[in-house]
């Protein structure tokens, strides 16, 4: 069973940065796409980032610009570089890996919180 651990959440002032980052307990064959979850409390999980194989990307409307989804295929790890961050940038990020058999790995998730 694959496990992904995630490290680099914690406290922080608005407007500073934290970098998370996403680690896979054993090489991940065929991965479509790792990525970046995030949910706050009362609200339903959604998408923050994901890079896909080839490199290509995608973003939350409200983290593009701020937020850096980066992936080292050798290592099966993944990170989020987050500036510039907002009171609502606060919630729990998980990482997440998808293959192509629809395999879908998730982190225990990292508690980011920003403070006003």
């Amino acid at each position: 069973q694959v496990q992904l651990v995630e490290s680099g959440g914690g406290l922080v002032q608005a407007g500073g940065s934290l970098r998370l980052s996403c680690a896979a307990s054993r090489s991940i064959f065929s991965i479509n796409y790792m990525g970046w979850y995030r949910q706050a409390p009362g609200k339903q999980r959604e998408l923050v980032a994901r890079i896909f194989s080839g490199g290509r990307t995608n973003y939350a409307d409200s983290v593009k610009g701020r937020f850096t989804v980066s992936r080292d295929n050798a290592k099966n790890t993944v990170s989020l570089e987050m500036n510039s961050l907002k009171p609502e940038d606060t919630a729990v990020y998980y990482c997440n890996v998808v293959t192509t058999r629809y395999d879908n790995y998730w982190g225990q998730g990292a508690q980011v919180t920003v403070s006003s």
